[in-house]
């Protein structure tokens, strides 16, 4: 059931995307895309309360529960900055909107993947945090080694997120001459 209801709420979250965003550049409605927008956050809030009573119900923590962690982690720190760099590409492509800026050279882009690394390792942070709160829930008589799991995998999302914003940073791309 746990997979299921991540798989509708990853579903429902580009829905309202394009929902939030055909009401506001096709249908000229911004006010109703701020409210079909804002309702984005209530499909974590109800995978965090079903996977809660999942796991008060007796279930035994598994890789599903983990992975709804996950995704409550991802949505909280990047849903926000997904919504925006979708919405500057659907401004840009059909209505008209300035073209997305991304840096590509330099200490710019340095910076830029700095803050990209930092979403990610509070995604990371995150997703750890709801872990180690189901971890003490169930208790140490429960079977928690898959939680555990996915707090390791946590780290390693850290970890590759440090190391490329600080390849960016050692070794800067330089422009094309010219350019």
């Amino acid at each position: 059931m746990i997979v299921a209801l991540i798989i509708i709420c990853e579903a429902g979250f580009w829905v309202l995307l394009a929902a939030g965003l055909v009401l506001r550049y096709w249908a000229r409605m911004p006010r109703a895309s701020v409210a079909v927008l804002l309702c984005e956050p209530l499909l974590e809030v109800l995978l965090f309360v079903v996977t809660a009573i999942d796991l008060k119900n007796g279930a035994e923590p598994d890789w599903k529960h983990g992975l709804a962690a996950v995704y409550i982690g991802y949505s909280i720190a990047l849903g926000h900055y997904t919504v925006k760099w979708v919405d500057v590409r659907v401004a840009h492509r059909f209505a008209g909107g300035p073209a997305p800026s991304t840096p590509k050279y330099g200490t710019a882009r340095a910076v830029h993947e700095w803050k990209i690394a930092a979403r990610w390792v509070l995604a990371a942070l995150i997703a750890m945090a709801l872990l180690q709160g189901a971890i003490w829930y169930v208790g140490g008589d429960g079977e928690v080694s898959s939680l555990r799991m996915w707090q390791q995998r946590m780290l390693w999302v850290i970890g590759i997120n440090l190391i490329i914003a600080a390849t960016y940073t050692l070794f800067p791309k330089k422009a094309p001459v010219g350019a």
